[in-house]
């Protein structure tokens, strides 16, 4: 991160577009797992958003599980990052659920900055609602519809000024090891899979910075499953076996956080439920962050 740039923190403790509760405690369990603090004068707390919590909601064919409250919680979202960036700040958003970061491009949009996206994930989250009626959870589905792939719900992909608010050549997966999801063959974007970042995680920084950086610069995207459940065990989806190791991803984002360009940062999915009694492993992603956009070991 630049010296001298302020972080504006916000909150979205949300668990609504998730598979079941828990990811709605994970901005308070970072804030006590000491983020804020490792932070000091880098950060102003912006405070949360409305806890949401999941819910159960009748499945309708074809619709996103609680649609209309994932908007919701989308639309104050994306309110609070656009006071941010009012206040001249660079955000750092914790969700929640990795829908967040429709709202936050939703945000940068309202304040005519076109950003790029790098979307380091362990999936893509390209799932539509049609494909997947069985599972229509859009915490899958958030990149479809800051794309507005054919099928898209309005609710959700005409959250912002436009649509798409996200065009697949400021796009880079980075770091995924689950299967391809782009099963229509509709998003051309840069795909930089684990393996690739194993092999060189500054070089895969780069060329993905390279690829979707343009005037107003880029947000990284952060869900934990893009690591090894077996070495980080917080994601609320895991990936066992397979994933980043912690040191990849370390190595990842120091290059990614280290780059001029940095818009702001969205970090999504850590369940607190997931985490030991003592909170170790949050701790761990809280100095993995820390060190990344300071340049100094948390």
């Amino acid at each position: 991160m630049a010296p001298g740039t302020t972080l504006g923190l916000v909150g979205v403790p949300s668990s609504v577009a998730a598979h079941a509760p828990g990811l709605e405690r994970a901005p308070a369990a970072l804030r006590r797992a000491g983020l804020v603090e490792a932070l000091g004068d880098r950060v102003v707390d912006h405070g949360d958003t409305t806890l949401a919590r999941w819910r159960h909601d009748p499945p309708r064919r074809g619709t996103p599980h609680d649609v209309a409250r994932v908007a919701e919680v989308l639309h104050e979202a994306r309110a609070a990052v656009a006071g941010v960036l009012a206040d001249g700040h660079r955000p750092l958003v914790l969700g929640g659920e990795c829908t967040v970061t429709v709202a936050v491009l939703a945000a940068f949009a309202d304040a005519g900055r076109d950003v790029g996206l790098v979307y380091v994930d362990g999936g893509q989250d390209l799932q539509l609602p049609a494909d997947h009626p069985d599972e229509p959870i859009a915490d899958s589905m958030g990149v479809a519809h800051l794309l507005d792939l054919p099928g898209a719900h309005d609710a959700l992909a005409g959250l912002g000024p436009r649509r798409p608010l996200l065009t697949p050549d400021r796009l880079a997966f980075v770091g995924y090891s689950d299967d391809e999801e782009d099963v229509h063959g509709q998003v051309p974007s840069l795909r930089l899979p684990a393996t690739t970042v194993t092999a060189d995680p500054a070089a895969a920084a780069q060329r993905a910075v390279d690829t979707v950086r343009g005037a107003d610069g880029f947000v990284v995207h952060l869900d934990v499953d893009v690591l090894d459940f077996l070495e980080l065990p917080l994601a609320d989806v895991p990936t066992y076996g397979h994933g980043l190791a912690v040191d990849d991803l370390a190595a990842l984002l120091r290059a990614l956080l280290g780059t001029s360009g940095l818009a702001g940062l969205v970090v999504a999915e850590a369940n607190p439920d997931r985490d030991d009694e003592t909170g170790t492993h949050l701790r761990t992603l809280v100095g993995l962050l820390v060190d990344a956009l300071t340049g100094e070991p948390a």
